[in-house]
């Protein structure tokens, strides 16, 4: 075996024994793991410490158990970290010049800034962009939804592991820079930069939901 193949299967290795861990360790009651769920908040500028590689596999493990009709796996995961952030703060950059260009404006050198620095907003960012497939029994919206699952999957399984995170799209994401830096084609979507780290802030509590509206029982 190479040393390629023999390094992957170990990450592989890695990444389910940290989800099958943290899963063995969760001795949690049902309604323990409701109010944790309902727990769950949106924290943005996070900091040090980041998660691991392991831990990040391991998070990506437990994204890809998202219902997915007829395994079609149509969705990737970038992970961006240290320098790489200004690279991608750098595409934002030409999303938003190309923006106000086409909008007849250009963009003011601290809007150019700010952009830059977006991405600086957390250790690491967890891009989750769909690879949408060719099915004719799975349309592309399923196979969108599924890659929402996915991330929610994700946020999940980083809060299980002890961190916060925000979901951030905004009106660069799927612009043709964006989708160029991280090779999505054009009939496919960057969904979630998903930022994670560690927050500094006591995570607000959840203010109660009123779902009576929402709901519809039929029997």
């Amino acid at each position: 075996m190479s040393d390629a193949k023999k390094n992957k299967d170990i990450s592989i290795s890695e990444a389910k024994g940290a989800a099958n861990t943290a899963l063995a360790d969760a001795t949690v009651t049902d309604e323990q793991l409701i109010n944790w769920i309902n727990s769950r908040r949106s924290i943005g500028n996070l900091n040090e410490p980041a998660p691991t590689h392991v831990q990040i596999k391991a998070a990506i493990h437990c994204a890809a158990t998202a219902p997915d009709h007829k395994k079609l796996q149509p969705w990737r995961f970038i992970v961006t970290e240290g320098d790489a952030r200004h690279a991608l703060g750098n595409a934002l950059v030409a999303a938003a010049e190309a923006q106000a260009i086409a909008a007849g404006e250009s963009l003011s050198d601290k809007e150019r800034a700010k952009t830059a620095a977006m991405p600086l907003r957390a250790p690491v960012i967890i891009t989750v962009v769909t690879q949408m497939k060719e099915h004719k029994k799975v349309p592309k919206f399923e196979q969108m939804l599924s890659a929402g699952s996915a991330v929610q999957n994700l946020i999940l399984a980083l809060k299980a592991q002890g961190f916060s995170t925000v979901w951030r799209t905004g009106f660069l994401c799927n612009e043709p820079a964006v989708k160029a830096y991280f090779g999505v084609g054009t009939e496919d979507y960057v969904t979630a930069f998903i930022y994670t780290g560690t927050s500094l802030r006591h995570t607000p509590t959840r203010k109660p939901l009123d779902i009576e509206s929402l709901i519809k029982f039929e029997s």
